[in-house]
């Protein structure tokens, strides 16, 4: 297997809109999208790949899972929103998205919240979560290798390949359990 640090720094981890790469004026459909692509390409999967189409901002949008747009054109707020829907969407559904996402879109609606300061915060709280996984993966791998170790078994680079991607895939399911716990939390508390 490759280097593990080598495979976690080509994921790009720190992959967020910064506050200071989003323009103060508003912005149409076509330069949000260019916004995402220029600045998050690397987190890609697969080349071919795009980050963030019309398609998924009016699927979005007809969802409701930010205020609308004015004139055709997009906030600052709105991006900061559409950036959060993209972190969002690798675990939870566009339901769930919607729940949590909206008292946050009434707060914006009502000015009654600073979203930059808020957004800041989630960057700072993301930033410092790349550090722990960092950690958690070099740990992780050791318990794989002796586990491969107390197999003998001649594919052993497999194998440890095999029960890393299984115990990744276990971690992401209780996480992403959680968060949906969290959001049925959120839902029920709003009835």
């Amino acid at each position: 297997m490759k280097n593990i640090e080598k495979l976690v720094e080509s994921l790009h981890l720190k992959n967020h809109l910064q506050l200071e790469e989003l323009p103060n004026l508003d912005l149409y459909m076509d330069q949000v999208i260019q916004i995402f692509e220029s600045n998050l390409e690397k987190t890609k999967r697969k080349e071919e790949d795009k980050v963030l189409t019309k398609t998924m901002i009016n699927n979005y949008a007809k969802g409701k899972l930010f205020f609308p747009i004015e004139n055709k054109k997009y906030s600052k707020k709105h991006i900061i929103l559409i950036s959060l829907i993209y972190q969002l969407k690798g675990a939870l559904s566009i339901q769930d998205i919607k729940m949590t996402l909206e008292k946050l879109n009434e707060k914006i609606v009502k000015e009654d919240l600073d979203l930059e300061k808020f957004y800041q915060s989630y960057v700072r709280l993301t930033e410092n979560q790349v550090e722990r996984f960092t950690s958690d993966i070099k740990l992780g791998k050791e318990e794989v290798i002796q586990e491969v170790t107390k197999l003998k078994d001649e594919d052993s680079n497999y194998l440890e390949q095999l029960l890393l991607i299984s115990s990744l895939v276990n971690m992401s399911n209780f996480y992403r359990r959680l968060a949906e716990k969290l959001v049925d939390e959120m839902s029920s508390e709003g009835e």
